[in-house]
Formats: structure tokens, sequence, C-alpha cells
């Protein structure tokens, strides 16, 4: 006897609102955007800079006058909330281009607005997004062992703590054996040996899911404070002091405007990332073996009369998944810091959760879920810099609100895969 699941709801194009959610959340953004950013934003103007030292041509810095910015801007943003409230009178859906308009032009008043009233009037647009790129490494690997995981049916909670576990063990290996790669082929195996713990407790022994994965995002945590401070303090030059894995910068393509630093000048696991979010959206929908994969997600019954081994693909996808999350995690001693210190990963896994829900568990997607909320985060330390008269502990947490935000909007429009957290038990 196998536990029967529901079959999967249509899915529609576009973003269909649930009652006045959206349109109420549209409209109270566009207000708020067109009073502080237009209204009460500053009188000066706000610069961005495109191009960086060394780029292969020089692009002239773009000023906005902030306020004259935040007014139109705003007028945009009401308009397109208003059009939500006649499309949900008309109970029509609301267009993906039309919310991706008026995020942007959020993105910009707000930016345009916080700039113009900074202590310097003008900031580098190239390196903000490729700061933001940078710091969105992790939540890619991370959303991505999310994907993996959830469309065999297994809801990961753990990516906190593959992360870590990954973090840790790049920052171990890479100091014993001097050699950044290993550290980062050692950092891959902690994280598929932590989704071993979460496959055989949640598929094997059919504890709950969330539990199995809250309890191993603990328990990382305390293990890999305790080694911290008991083996990696006792020694630190030789425990603690990784090889770093340097920036590749391709030449001629890195010099590109804009684009050439986020594209053409990263470190091997920026590169990685490219390549996994390619080869995972590649696998998922375009061979035999994510057929079988979304499969068993949505109806794992229908799959097992078809010859497919269940429990065994999503043992082996959610092995998988950890190995990914583990290489996000090495980003963290491997390139960004050169050592490994408690709590390294700053709850960035949970963040990565709401990206994969964000993205619609989709690799693309979580992918892009993954660029905003790094955004987010540059963002806020950017701004810091310029001497932004927004108090820092708004700023500090901007990334979590928007992660709040979005998922928030999100809910009720997004459709998990159908068998996502529920046991398969074949007698």
């Amino acid at each position: 006897m196998s536990t029967a699941v529901a079959s999967p709801a249509p899915v529609e194009a576009g973003l269909k609102p649930v009652g006045w959610k959206i349109p109420v959340m549209l409209g109270v953004v566009a207000v708020a955007t067109f009073l502080f950013c237009g209204i009460l934003g500053p009188d000066s103007t706000a610069g961005f800079g495109i191009s960086q030292d060394g780029d292969f041509f020089q692009l002239p810095v773009v000023t906005l006058p902030a306020k004259a910015t935040g007014l139109v801007l705003g007028v945009v943003m009401i308009a397109i909330a208003a059009w939500s409230v006649v499309l949900r009178n008309r109970a029509r859906t609301v267009p993906i281009w039309a919310v991706a308009v008026f995020a942007a032009a959020f993105v910009i008043a707000f930016l345009t607005a916080v700039v113009g009233g900074a202590r310097l009037h003008e900031i580098s647009l190239a390196g903000l997004l490729a700061g933001s790129v940078t710091l969105a490494v992790p939540l890619v690997f991370g959303s991505l062992s999310g994907v993996l995981c959830e469309r065999v049916g297994v809801v990961n909670i753990a990516i906190e703590g593959q992360l870590l576990g990954g973090a840790f063990t790049a920052a171990l290996v890479g100091s014993v054996t001097h050699n950044a790669f290993a550290g980062l082929l050692a950092a891959a195996v902690a994280g598929a040996l932590v989704s071993m713990v979460l496959a055989v407790f949640s598929i094997r022994y059919l504890v709950n899911q969330i539990i199995v994965g809250v309890v191993l995002n603990v328990l990382v945590s305390g293990l890999t404070g305790f080694l911290f401070s008991t083996l990696l303090q006792s020694d630190p030059e030789k425990l603690n002091s990784p090889a770093h894995l340097p920036v590749i910068d391709i030449p001629v393509l890195s010099s590109i405007p804009l684009i050439g630093p986020i594209l053409f000048k990263q470190s091997i696991i920026g590169y990685l990332m490219y390549v996994a979010v390619f080869v995972v959206w590649i696998g998922l929908f375009k061979t035999k073996w994510g057929l079988r994969v979304r499969a068993v997600g949505e109806h794992p019954q229908a799959a097992d009369t078809l010859g497919i081994n269940v429990n065994a693909t999503r043992f082996w996808n959610v092995t998988l998944g950890g190995a990914i999350a583990g290489i996000g995690g090495s980003y963290f001693t491997l390139v960004a810091v050169d050592s490994f210190t408690k709590e390294i990963s700053g709850g960035r896994g949970f963040i990565a959760l709401a990206a994969l829900i964000f993205g619609r568990w989709n690799p693309i997607g979580a992918f892009l879920a993954a660029l905003l909320f790094g955004f987010a985060d540059n963002l806020q330390s950017l701004v810091t810099i310029i001497g932004t008269p927004v108090p820092s502990q708004f700023m500090a947490m901007l990334p979590y609100l928007v992660t709040i935000l979005a998922v928030a909007g999100l809910v009720g429009r997004s459709r998990p895969p159908a068998a996502s957290g529920v046991p398969y038990v074949k007698e």
C-alpha cells in the first residue's frame, strides 16, 4: 500500500491576485515611495557611475534629480497599483512584466533618494551590481540545493547547516593541505554528509522532514562552534588559514563596462555558480533524469508503477543537493574571508530557502531571487559607507525585509511539488 498524493493543480501564467493582497501591497509601496522618495525626497542630485577604472571604455556618470525622480517613478508605481485593482475586479492576472516594472521603479526611486540624501552624492552602480553577484554566490548554491531536494519531494530546511558544514570543512582541509581545491572538494563532501543524515531520517525512518532539518541546523552550528573553539583556535596558523581561491580575470571581456566584472571576473566558485544553474536547469527540464525526478516529486505512486525507485531517487537527489550547498559554503572561507568563524553563514541558508520559494522551485527563478537578496545585502553596506541619513539599523535589516516581502507576496500564487514533504511508503 502506498501513500496517496493529490494530483497537481494546473499552473496559471502570470501572477494571480489572491483577494486584495497584491493590489494592497502594490498600493502601499507605491504611496510610500511617492511620499518618502518624492515629496519628502532630498533636493539634490544622485550620481551613478557605470564604468570602473580599467574598463575597456569609459561611460559618463548618470546624474538624476532625486526629488523629481521619486515623484515621477512614484506616479508610475501608483498607476500600476491602480491597474492591478482594475485587473482584480475583472478577475484577470497581473502580468509579470508589470510587476518587474514596478520593482525596477521602486529600486531606482529608493536608490536615488538614498544617494541624493547621503554625504557623498555618487555611487558606483557597476560596483554595486558586481558586489551583489558576489554576495549572492552562497545563496545561489543553497537555493539550488533546495530545488533539487524539493523537486524530488524532500523539504530541505538544513541548507544553513550544509553551508556552515561546507565552510568549516573547507577551512580545515584547505589549511592542512595548503590547497584550496582540496578544501573545495572537502566542502562538497561535508555538505553531502549532512544531506545524507537528512535523507536517512526523513526517507528511511519517516521522521518529519522539517524537524530533521531544524535539528541538523542546530547540530552543525553547535558542532562547528565547538570545533572552532577547541580545535581551530588551538593553532590558527595551521588549522584555520586556508589557501585562497584567486579571482580569475578573463582578458578583454572583464573590461566590458557593467557586465564585465559580473560575468568575467569571478573566483572559480563564481564561475561554478553559473555552470551549476545552467546544468541543474537542463537536467531537470531537458533530460530523462529530470523527468523522473519531477515525477517522483509530483506523484511518487505513479512513478513507482513505472518502475522508478522512488526512495533511492530521493536519497541521491538530496545527497547531490547537499554537495552543491557545501560548495556554496566553501565560498565563505576560501573566497570571502581567509578563516572560519562561528556562524559564518549568518542565516543565509534560510534566505536561500526563501529564494527557491520566490523562484518557484525553478533553478533560474531561484538564481534571480538570490541575486535580488544579494543586491539588498550589498546595498545596505554601500549606502552606509557613503553616509546616508537612513538609520543603520534599518539598512542592516533590509536584506531580511526584502526576503519577507518577497515570500509574503508570493504565498498563494506559487505551488510547490505536490509530494514535497510527503514520505513515500511502499508495502
